[in-house]
């Protein structure tokens, strides 16, 4: 017979006298990435007036190691004790007394030159090799409860209480290009907040990315097309206005409201034509139409096709009575955009990817806002989307394969937090990660990527 060991460990003697030890190895290559592509330097002159006289620690340094903790997981500034405790690696790292400095001194124009910075730091990466071929801009609002009471915080349509912050992703390359904290009341399609932030998303492109979509910009002087997307929300003549005056193209969800559903009447069976999916395949169980010429759509921008899907729908979906009565569930969005209604249709439901970049942010500080001032709590906001861009500049210079897909806990789990030691050879430093660890090529291939690209 057989004996299993019935234990999970191997029981060993406990120590305290280890020595050149980092937990968290992986992470010192956000760090390095953050001062490689010029971010630390634009942090410590977007500081550089905040009234606080720096003796010791760089502005930039301290917001870099903030946003390098958040990336890493912290939700709290006293997070940046896991940094802070790894001296040999990222050097003096502030107190908490001195971060929380920092964050008392941004106020409106630091958060605007933090916007600088980090526009700055996008275009080197970019520059270096993460420039995505198409640029497609992804709008959407989320939820954030606050469990105590903060400034601006508000009940929501959820029935819960805090805040409604409205963000803007670039889909092809996941950063978080501007975010806007609103109280938990604040509209979901609420027009300004949308063309604020469109242009906020804009500045943050480099300058070749930007030619043609300022207001009244010539359309034949546009380099690289840009593509908006939203739900429903974004649905209103005043922001679909001000992309059409930006030379920007709009794929946006439009309620199935009393007009639509008359067009959906009249539509004829045979109009209906099979959704697609990826890779040109059917997809099962959907179908697309065209209801433009059933609609008057003379209110919206010239040019503007409504397009419509109905498929059958999936347990749980919440249906209209019109969707009960006819045994689909339709849903229709908005385009100026030519093309077939099946490869469009199958555009705009790639926004679901937005949901990601949304997960990701709350995995990188958005959960939580962690003070009761509004105005420090739009400075961890600021925060939140340096850390996110880290994220994904790594992703996009660093990795290949699944891991530049990966979300932010398994970049962590399989990157970030590798336990490696730190030597000293003469005046150098070596990084010597776990031999037997199953990423560890994959890291050492991202430093040497980084530091190739951005010398």
């Amino acid at each position: 017979m057989k004996v299993h060991r019935s234990q999970s460990v191997r029981r060993a003697r406990v120590t305290t006298d280890g020595e050149g030890l980092l937990s968290h190895a992986g992470t010192g290559l956000l760090a390095e990435l953050a001062d490689r592509s010029g971010l630390t330097e634009a942090l410590s002159v977007a500081m550089d007036d905040c009234g606080i006289s720096w003796h010791t620690h760089d502005p930039g340094v301290v917001l870099t190691h903030m946003a390098v903790a958040i990336a890493d997981g912290a939700d709290c500034l006293s997070k940046l004790a896991v940094l802070r405790n790894q001296e040999v690696l990222f050097g003096l790292v502030a107190s908490h007394a001195t971060a929380w400095r920092a964050i008392e001194a941004v106020d409106a124009v630091e958060l605007r030159r933090i916007d600088v910075a980090r526009a700055t730091a996008r275009a080197t990466v970019w520059a270096a090799g993460a420039a995505p071929a198409t640029v497609t801009l992804d709008f959407d609002a989320t939820l954030v409860d606050a469990h105590s009471d903060k400034q601006d915080a508000a009940p929501t349509y959820k029935r819960g209480f805090g805040f409604h912050p409205l963000g803007v992703w670039c889909d092809e390359t996941g950063e978080a290009l501007a975010a806007m904290l609103r109280p938990g009341n604040a509209g979901a399609n609420t027009a300004v907040d949308h063309v604020k932030m469109l242009d906020a998303a804009l500045a943050q492109l480099p300058p070749t990315w930007q030619t043609g979509h300022h207001v009244d910009d010539d359309a034949a002087s546009v380099v690289h097309p840009i593509l908006v997307r939203a739900d429903s929300a974004g649905a209103t003549h005043g922001f679909v206005d001000a992309l059409v005056e930006r030379n920007i193209s709009y794929s946006i969800g439009f309620d199935v409201d009393g007009r639509v559903r008359d067009a959906l009447m009249l539509a004829q069976e045979e109009d209906w034509v099979p959704a697609v999916e990826g890779d040109g395949s059917r997809r099962p169980g959907a179908w697309v139409i065209e209801l433009t010429a059933l609609v008057d759509l003379g209110t919206w921008p010239p040019g503007t096709r409504l397009i419509c899907r109905r498929e059958r729908p999936h347990p749980g979906a919440q249906l209209s009575l019109f969707d009960i009565g006819t045994g689909f569930r339709h849903t229709c969005f908005i385009t100026d955009s030519p093309g077939a209604p099946p490869s469009l249709e199958l555009r705009q439901r790639r926004h679901a990817r937005v949901e990601d970049r949304i997960r990701g942010a709350k995995a990188c500080g958005l959960r939580n806002f962690p003070f009761e001032d509004f105005v420090r709590n739009e400075a961890w906001l600021a925060l939140v989307m340096v850390a996110q861009d880290l994220l994904a500049w790594t992703a996009g210079v660093c990795l290949d394969g699944a891991l530049a897909r990966a979300e932010p806990a398994t970049m962590r789990y399989q990157l970030l937090h590798v336990a490696a030691r730190l030597a000293r050879r003469g005046r150098d430093l070596h990084l010597r990660i776990d031999a037997t660890w199953p990423w560890r090529d994959q890291l050492d291939a991202a430093f040497g990527r980084m530091r190739t690209a951005l010398c």
